[in-house]
């Protein structure tokens, strides 16, 4: 156990060596395998999140490997979080996580929506195509902030080609609206949908966007085993 803590110091402080993890053997992938369980295990024992709700523990496994896989491409900056928005809960519950990669910590727990064409109370249709005003599932590097039609918004961009890398040309970004509190619930017994960003609460838009802005990880969860079985963050 004291390798494994020293090798997460070592990557989270950003002196990870990028050779470690290319090698195929079976060694270097029982390496990468004990890693990600050893995040998995940070999250979900800490006492940091003593009854806080959890993502799934298979939906977070699936998240620290492809923050893992970034890490190790130096796409991710040093100290940023890991974010996962888990597709598979329906809309009235907070499935959007912010996770501190330092100490396994929950940043934050939130309402997301979804696009409205992936779906009424639960998301299970996806699209890459612009206009579709679906969601698109996978790995996204956070990108920089603007003010826009909604107000302060986070430009987003797709790192899996056919699933989310139209991003950017569809105008996917993180921003607020007011169809994505709480009190919508009460209405209508589910949140509101956007043309397929994933649209927050107004109340926590700022807060939100600023903790995960610039080159930080998200991932978007749903269940398609199309995705499941051609991701290559996912099955590399």
């Amino acid at each position: 156990m004291r390798k494994i803590t020293l090798l997460s110091i070592l990557l989270v402080a950003g002196t990870f060596s990028s050779n470690f993890l290319v090698n195929s053997s079976p060694s270097s992938v029982l390496k990468e395998i004990s890693l990600e369980n050893h995040f998995v295990e940070m999250v979900s024992t800490s006492s940091l999140n003593a009854e806080k709700p959890l993502p799934k523990r298979e939906v977070l496994s699936y998240g620290i490997k492809g923050y893992l896989k970034l890490q190790e491409d130096g796409k991710i900056l040093q100290g940023k979080p890991l974010t996962v928005i888990d597709f598979t809960l329906p809309s009235s519950q907070k499935r959007m996580w912010i996770i501190d990669m330092t100490d396994g910590s929950i940043i934050h727990h939130g309402h997301v929506s979804h696009g409205r064409n992936s779906g009424d109370l639960m998301a299970y249709k996806f699209s890459n195509v612009s206009s579709s005003y679906m969601s698109s599932l996978g790995f996204y590097l956070t990108g920089e902030t603007y003010q826009g039609k909604h107000g302060y918004s986070l430009r987003l961009d797709g790192l899996e080609k056919g699933f989310n890398d139209k991003a950017r040309e569809r105008a996917i970004v993180i921003h607020g609206a007011d169809y994505a509190k709480e009190e919508f619930i009460s209405q209508t017994g589910r949140l509101g949908r956007s043309l397929g960003c994933p649209a927050l609460p107004n109340e926590i838009v700022t807060e939100v966007i600023d903790t995960i802005k610039d080159k930080s990880c998200l991932f978007i969860y749903g269940n398609d085993q199309d995705y499941l079985q051609k991701s290559n963050y996912l099955n590399s």
